[in-house]
C-alpha cells in the first residue's frame, strides 16, 4: 500500500502496492489550506490506515487484485462488513456428501475399472475429467476391493497359524527321536524312575504331588524344572508325568539323564495303567476313532465355512476348537485322576504349557470347603478379553438340552493349574456326568459345544468348584499379545493357553523369555537339535 502527496499538496492518494488500484483519493481545495486542517486530515488518515491495510491484505489473499475498480473491491469486501460470508464452499461440501450417500446405498457398476492406488486414481481423474459421482464410485470400489483383500489375507494368516500350532517343530521332533534312540542304547537312560528306595514316596500323602499329562518332552522339562526351582521345599515334590506310548521312551530318557533332585519324578505311559481299558473309557475311544470326529478335527477347516459371515476373531476361536489335541486320550486323562492314582488324596494338576514362578506348596493349605476342584474363575478380571468367559462362550444355547440345563451367564473356570481333592472327588459322579454329556454331544454331531475337554468338565464339575485367588494362575499368554508384563511377573503360574506356544516360532517374542529361562540350552540333546534357533 502506498501514500502519494501531489507536488502542490492539493491531493492525497492511497493505492495498492502494485499501483493498479486507487483505494482512496482525497482532494484539497486550491484556495487555501491551513496547517490545522492538514493536521486533522493526517490524523484521520492515521486512524483509517490500519483498516485499509487489513482489507487490502484480505483482497490480495483472495486474488481480488485483478479487480480494476473500487466497485469490485466493494463487492468483495462489503459482505464482510455486513457479516455475510460466501457459502459456495459449504454448498460444494454438502453436494459432495449427497453424492457419497447416493453411492453408499448403490451398487458398483459391473465392469468398472478400479485403479490400484490413490496416485493412479488422481491420475485417472485428471486425464478423464471424472465428475464427482464417478470419483465416489471408484473410491467405494477401491475400498471394498482392499477390504476383501485384507480380510482374505487375515483368514489365510489364521489358517497358517493354525497349521503351525498343530504341527510339531523340527527341533522338538528331533529331541524326541534322539532321546528315544538313547533309551535303546544307554542303560542309564533306562534306569528305574524313581529309584527303588523312593518308590514309597509315590503314594505318600505327606508329599506334594503334581500331575502332568503331555507328549511334549521339552515342555514337560520346563514345567518340572520351574516348579522345583521356585519351590521352598523341593524335597517335598513328587511329579507324576503321564505320556503316550510313542513318547514314553524319550520322556523317560530325559528325566533319567536330567535329575531334578531332591524332587522325585515318575514317568508312566498310558499303556502302563491297568485301569485304562476300553471298558472304562468307551466314550473316549469313540471320540478318538470315529471317522466323522476325526474329519472334523483333521479335515479341511475352510470347506463349507461362510467366511463372509464371520469375523477373524470368531474364525480363530473355531480353529482353536478344532485342534487335534482335543480328541487325544492324553488330553482327557485329567478326568480319570482319582482312578489312576487311587492312593493319593490331594494333587495339583498342571498343563504342559505353563511356567511356575512361585512356590506352590501353599496350595495344599487351601481349604476347598468340601469342593473337589480349586480353580481360578475366568469371568472377571483386569483383561476383558482373557477374563470374560461365561458358559455362553463355550456352549450352543440354541440346543434344547443346553438351554434347559445350563445358565449362559454362569462363570467359567480354567484348566491348567487345578487343586484336586481326590478323596472328595471319589464320592461324586463327576466322571459319569462327564461321559454322559460327551455321549450326548457325539449324538448331536458336536452341535452342543466344539471346544475340547473344558466344556464337558464345566458341566461335570458344576457345584464342585472352589474359586481360588487369580494371582495363582494367569491365563492368555498364548493368544493375548498385549498381556501386562508386570502382572506376568507377579503371577505364581503363567499359562500359554492358545496357539502361540512359547516353543513355536509363532510365539510372542516378548513373552517367550519367561519360558526359555527354564530351558537347559547347555544340554547336548537340546543343543544338537537346535531348539528355538532362528
Amino acid at each position: 500500500m502506498q501514500l502519494h502527496f501531489s507536488p502542490s499538496m492539493r491531493s492525497i492518494t492511497i493505492s495498492s502496492s502494485n499501483g493498479f488500484i486507487d483505494l482512496m483519493k482525497v482532494k484539497v481545495a486550491a484556495r487555501h489550506i491551513s496547517y490545522r486542517t492538514l493536521f486533522h486530515t493526517i490524523l484521520i488518515l492515521a486512524f483509517l490506515l490500519p483498516f485499509v491495510f487489513i482489507l487490502t491484505a484480505v483482497v490480495t489473499l483472495e486474488g481480488v487484485n485483478k479487480c480494476s475498480s473500487f466497485d469490485c473491491l466493494g463487492r468483495r469486501i462489503g459482505p464482510r462488513f455486513l457479516r455475510r460470508v460466501d457459502d459456495s464452499g459449504q454448498r460444494l461440501v454438502r453436494d459432495f456428501y449427497k453424492i457419497l450417500n447416493e453411492v453408499k446405498s448403490g451398487e458398483i457398476p459391473a465392469g468398472l475399472t478400479l485403479p490400484d492406488s490413490f496416485e493412479r486414481l488422481v491420475s485417472d481423474m485428471n486425464n478423464n475429467q471424472y465428475d464427482a459421482k464417478m470419483f465416489a464410485l471408484k473410491l467405494k470400489g477401491m475400498m471394498e476391493k482392499f477390504e476383501r483383500e485384507i480380510r482374505e489375507s487375515k483368514f489365510s494368516e489364521l489358517m497358517n497359524k493354525h497349521f503351525a500350532a498343530s504341527s510339531i517343530p523340527k527341533g522338538i521332533y528331533c529331541l524326541s527321536l534322539r532321546l528315544t534312540d538313547e533309551y535303546s542304547s544307554n542303560a542309564h537312560a533306562r534306569r528305574q524312575l524313581p529309584s527303588p528306595e523312593l518308590l514309597p514316596l509315590l503314594s505318600d500323602n505327606s508329599y506334594h504331588h503334581f500331575i502332568l499329562s503331555t507328549d511334549n518332552i521339552l515342555a514337560a522339562s520346563v514345567v518340572v524344572t520351574s516348579t522345583v526351582e521356585c519351590s521352598l521345599k523341593p524335597e517335598k515334590i513328587v511329579f507324576h508325568v503321564i505320556t503316550d506310548k510313542k513318547t514314553y521312551a524319550g520322556m523317560h530318557s530325559w528325566f533319567a539323564l536330567n535329575s531334578v533332585s531332591p524332587a522325585v519324578v515318575e514317568v508312566k505311559g498310558i499303556h502302563q495303567f491297568d485301569w485304562l481299558t476300553r471298558e472304562n473309557v468307551p466314550v473316549l475311544e469313540a471320540v478318538e476313532n470315529q471317522n466323522g470326529i476325526r474329519n472334523y478335527y483333521h479335515g479341511n477347516h475352510v470347506a463349507g465355512a461362510n467366511l463372509s459371515a464371520t469375523t477373524p476373531r470368531t474364525f480363530a476361536s473355531k480353529l482353536q476348537a478344532r485342534s487335534p489335541k482335543y480328541i487325544s486320550l492324553l488330553n482327557h486323562l485329567r478326568i480319570y485322576i482319582p482312578e489312576l492314582f487311587p492312593n493319593l488324596d490331594k494333587v495339583v494338576f498342571l498343563d504342559d504349557d505353563i511356567v511356575v514362578q512361585r512356590d506352590l506348596s501353599p496350595l495344599w493349605d487351601i481349604d476347598l470347603e468340601g469342593k473337589v476342584n480349586g480353580a481360578v474363575e475366568t469371568c472377571r478380571g483386569e483383561d476383558e478379553w482373557v477374563m470374560s468367559k461365561h458358559f455362553r462362550n463355550y456352549f450352543n444355547f440354541s440346543h434344547p438340552l443346553i438351554a434347559q440345563h445350563l445358565d449362559p451367564e454362569e462363570c467359567a473356570w480354567a484348566y491348567g493349574m487345578n487343586v484336586f481333592d481326590l478323596s472328595t472327588w471319589r464320592k461324586t459322579n463327576i466322571r459319569e456326568t462327564y461321559h454322559s454329556w460327551l455321549k450326548e454331544n457325539l449324538k448331536s454331531n458336536l452341535t452342543m459345544w466344539k471346544l475340547g475337554t473344558l466344556p464337558p468338565a464345566l458341566i461335570a464339575f458344576r457345584g464342585h468348584v472352589h474359586p481360588i485367588d487369580p494371582s495363582w494362575h494367569m491365563l492368555g499368554l498364548g493368544y493375548q499379545n498385549k498381556t501386562n508384563i508386570e502382572n506376568v511377573k507377579k503371577a505364581a503360574v503363567i499359562h500359554y493357553n492358545g496357539q502361540s506356544k512359547p516353543w513355536l516360532q509363532i510365539g510372542f517374542e516378548h513373552l517367550r523369555p519367561f519360558w526359555t529361562k527354564y530351558v537347559n540350552y547347555s544340554n547336548d540333546f537340546v543343543r544338537n537339535c537346535h531348539i528355538l534357533e532362528s
